[in-house]
């Protein structure tokens, strides 16, 4: 196995957030990743190795290149026209009756936003793209043969961003951008798994019409769950990609049984789908003492989740998403990774 990490991900450390009507603390906040990295070195459990450059070009493969100019630049045009120099964050979000593109970089936030939890500052940019290098540069080791197993220690992370819109902490979408590398321009089927407790919505939108890339998410359920709005189980692809979609939206208190047995039926849809590579959207806000979460998933099973995938004898990435249990966070990482060192 090879951990994939950098730095430049305290770049990104907004003031605050918008949550239920209020201001608070910005919950996904640069300690934990540190978290997570201390752990890493402290286990031994791998190699630790900083991202390679790939260029904007696989990025764009999935964010189309007006919306990765918008997140180059938008901070300091927001900031130029009044907005406040903290963050960039939108003040209205087009909806059913509001269609219209402005040229207002006070609205532009709010057109490439699903939610306001995605605050932009100065040094949101610079993370995100360093934080999809460390998830290309995992899916590039697998396709060179390097290792069997890669960990992608991405922050800011990834899968609620879909094509062009930002929301759930996430502003490039990590995992679809690696899934995107690994199908080596389609020739290759690639599996992704979501284990975030918050649906992939940013990830399923993605691949929605695609044969070729197999999602299965497994979350909380969006009668109670954000993002609330998608991840139902009937929703299963279009066009082409009917089918390709996999959603299990799960009840509140979902323990280790209950998570490892749909675990179990999402690795018979990835067995049957016979892909070349499995993408791993690790989240662990599924833990039983996450603040944000309401599963009760403990930190032995992230083992046995790692081992389980590992047993399909594929190359997996497994891609940092959520996780804001920060105390136990680097021991959740570490579980799972040990479990995906096993064959």
């Amino acid at each position: 196995m090879i951990i994939i990490y950098s730095p430049i991900h305290t770049h990104h450390n907004p003031p605050h957030e918008f949550l239920d009507g209020r201001f608070i603390k910005f919950t996904e906040a640069p300690i934990r990743a540190e978290t997570i990295y201390k752990a890493l070195v402290e286990s031994q459990i791998a190699p630790i190795i900083p991202p390679e450059n790939f260029g904007l070009e696989p990025i764009h493969a999935v964010h189309p290149k007006e919306y990765v100019d918008f997140l180059r630049t938008i901070y300091y045009r927001w900031v130029k026209n009044g907005g406040t120099t903290e963050a960039a964050l939108p003040g209205i979000i087009p909806t059913r009756t509001l269609t219209r593109y402005s040229p207002s970089p006070l609205a532009q936030i709010g057109y490439y936003s699903m939610d306001i939890s995605a605050p932009v500052t100065s040094g949101t940019y610079l993370a995100a793209v360093d934080a999809a290098k460390c998830a290309l540069t995992g899916a590039s080791w697998l396709i060179q043969g390097k290792e069997k197993a890669a960990y992608a220690l991405c922050r800011p992370p990834g899968h609620h961003a879909a094509k062009d819109v930002m929301g759930g902490f996430c502003y490039l979408n990590n995992a679809a951008i690696a899934a995107e590398y690994l199908t080596e321009g389609h020739t290759k089927r690639v599996a992704i798994l979501d284990i975030d407790v918050h649906g992939g919505n940013g990830t399923q939108a993605i691949f929605y019409d695609r044969p070729d890339v197999l999602f299965i998410s497994m979350h909380g359920s969006p009668e109670w769950e954000y993002p609330y709005f998608t991840g139902y189980a009937d929703q299963r692809g279009e066009g082409e990609g009917e089918g390709f979609t996999i959603n299990y939206p799960l009840e509140q208190g979902t323990d280790d049984a209950r998570f490892l047995g749909v675990v179990d039926e999402a690795l018979e849809h990835i067995k049957k789908f016979d892909p070349s590579y499995i993408v791993l959207s690790a989240g662990f806000d599924t833990f039983k003492d996450d603040p944000l979460g309401k599963f009760q998933i403990t930190t032995p099973c992230y083992e046995t989740i790692g081992a389980k995938v590992a047993a399909l004898g594929l190359p997996v990435l497994a891609v940092q998403e959520g996780g804001y249990a920060v105390s136990e966070l680097g021991d959740n990482v570490v579980s799972l990774l040990r479990g995906l060192m096993k064959s």
